[in-house]
């Protein structure tokens, strides 16, 4: 078997898996794992100057995504003497570091208690599950936004990036990015110690979505052609909003699926991308279609190009 056709074979497995069983629970969840040491870490050294907190910060970063990566090299290694078994094993590994059905299950979960009008569920749901932002004061508009901001940037953060990093450079590659991510989710703030303590994290998320988010705002103006809704106006509002957030990332997914579904996507202080109205719960469904149509092109062309390398 080809490293191509093996490398094929893998991601197909970690995709029906993922689709067929979802994220396991915390505690046999590695992503969950990561974000525990970071926690751990985070309340050991998050002390001291903004210069130590830099340095602190940094290692532990550099630390946990060094971990990361290390553990897949070693798994990966060992399911290549596995031979075709292994292939199962490195799909297992490699579906925890993706989320589809989980990210799907949780945005239509908000939409269900918007639909039912009980909005401190809702609040609760999008606030737990999707975003990190205060949810308790929003109106049902803006956590139908942040269930969509949060469905559309992880396009990016939760399948095209690791789906990127494995084909380029493996498990140990995908392994990293989820910890960096990870870290940056956890600790890229502009606020208080974490603006020195996360600056590392928020700075290698940036590096390494540059490419990955960049397609995934493209995968969104595809998705949009396929899922019937206004792939025009998505690469219109991209190309117009990308830019209004404070990550020069994810406004792309984000501005994009405002124009596909010709909404506004608002965090309040903070942007607003798009011209139309404010989405309701309706308008969650309708971005989740996109959302799938989008991953399912960014998959097959993907895979398509991995198999023509040699």
């Amino acid at each position: 078997m080809s490293d191509a056709v093996r490398t094929v074979s893998v991601v197909a497995l970690a995709i029906v898996l993922d689709l067929a069983f979802g994220d396991p629970p915390n505690r046999w969840h590695p992503v969950a794992w990561l974000g525990e040491l970071l926690r751990t870490g985070s309340v050991q050294l998050m002390r001291g100057s903004q210069q130590q907190l830099l340095v602190s910060g940094a290692a532990l970063t550099l630390s946990v995504a060094a971990l990361g990566g290390a553990t897949a090299w070693a798994l990966s290694q060992g399911a290549v003497l596995l031979g075709v078994a292994g292939l199962l094993l490195e799909a297992v590994a490699l579906k925890s570091l993706l989320s589809v059905r989980g990210l799907v299950a949780a945005a239509r979960g908000v939409a269900q208690d918007l639909e039912r009008g009980d909005l401190p569920a809702a609040r609760g749901g999008v606030g737990f599950h999707l975003v990190s932002r205060p949810t308790a004061g929003l109106g049902g508009c803006h956590v139908a936004s942040a269930a969509i901001e949060s469905v559309a940037e992880n396009l990016t953060d939760a399948f095209i990036g690791p789906l990127c990093f494995y084909l380029a450079f493996g498990l140990p590659g995908a392994a990293v990015y989820r910890a960096v991510n990870t870290a940056d989710a956890m600790l890229g703030y502009r606020r208080d110690r974490l603006e020195y303590f996360g600056k590392l994290a928020a700075r290698l998320d940036d590096l390494f979505n540059l490419v990955p988010a960049r397609l995934a705002g493209c995968a969104v103006v595809l998705g949009a052609a396929l899922a019937g809704e206004r792939p025009r106006s998505a690469f219109a509002i991209m190309a117009r909003d990308a830019g209004r957030t404070v990550s020069p990332n994810a406004g792309w997914t984000m501005a994009a699926m405002a124009g596909a579904l010709g909404v506004s996507l608002e965090k309040p202080s903070a942007y607003r991308l798009g011209s139309g109205p404010l989405p309701t719960a309706r308008d969650i469904e309708r971005a989740i279609r996109v959302m799938l149509a989008g991953a399912a092109l960014a998959l097959a062309v993907g895979l398509i190009l991995r198999l023509s390398v040699h």
